[in-house]
């Protein structure tokens, strides 16, 4: 005896399955503010492309497709594919996550410093920018394997941190951290023009860092 699925919402209206999957909207790929070969000489056109356009964009797609199988799951109670399910997510849900706030947060008019309420944060909490700048990218070269550095922001102390996070584990899903900087340690964010010379790449990025988007991220963290 064959059934349809179906699932009550609050305006009292039922969806079919199927149509519920349909009006989900799917994640895509954003598109850049600059050019591939704009952040030349510090991170060349060949690796912006392929970290972009086929990296994120296998991210994104992996994305749609386990989000699409939780929802199946989900509607059918089925909590063991849900848990399955979850590694999938948590990789290819924090690859989409991380790399659309690192496109953002370079720019080909980047570099130098901060200012306003960012630079006073950093000198509260750091001292200065130099020790944020130093202790950032130490513990981003230090990533084992496959990673990210990242400036965060803690919202119950109102206090600027330094984490590190794994693989493409997303900084405010496992560390409650909200997210303004991040850097990619990731081979293939450096390989084809760094090797396996991660501080020189770490050194590099520093002169393409937008600011203006770091600390706009700052202050919507404290709303």
């Amino acid at each position: 005896i064959g059934c349809r699925i179906s699932l009550l919402f609050g305006n009292g209206t039922y969806y079919s399955l199927s149509q519920v999957s349909a009006a989900r909207q799917k994640h895509t790929l954003p598109d850049l503010m600059y050019d591939y070969g704009a952040l030349q000489p510090h991170i060349c056109a060949e690796i912006m492309q392929l970290h972009h356009s086929k990296h994120h964009a296998t991210y994104v797609n992996n994305l749609n497709v386990t989000e699409e199988k939780y929802h199946e799951a989900l509607a059918k109670g089925d909590v063991t594919a849900q848990v399955a399910l979850q590694p999938a997510l948590k990789f290819n849900g924090g690859g989409h996550i991380n790399h659309t706030i690192f496109w953002s947060n370079l720019s080909p008019n980047g570099g130098g410093e901060p200012q306003g309420e960012l630079m006073e944060a950093i000198k509260r909490d750091f001292g200065s920018f130099q020790s944020m700048k130093d202790r950032m990218s130490a513990a981003t070269v230090a990533v084992q394997g496959s990673g990210w550095g990242w400036l965060g922001f803690n919202k119950d102390s109102g206090r600027l941190r330094i984490a590190a996070c794994a693989n493409q584990d997303p900084l405010q899903g496992t560390t409650g951290l909200i997210p303004l900087l991040g850097i990619d340690v990731w081979e293939h964010a450096y390989y084809l023009q760094y090797k396996n010379v991660r501080p020189d790449y770490v050194k590099a990025i520093w002169n393409v860092i937008n600011w203006e988007n770091v600390s706009d991220r700052l202050k919507a963290a404290h709303k």
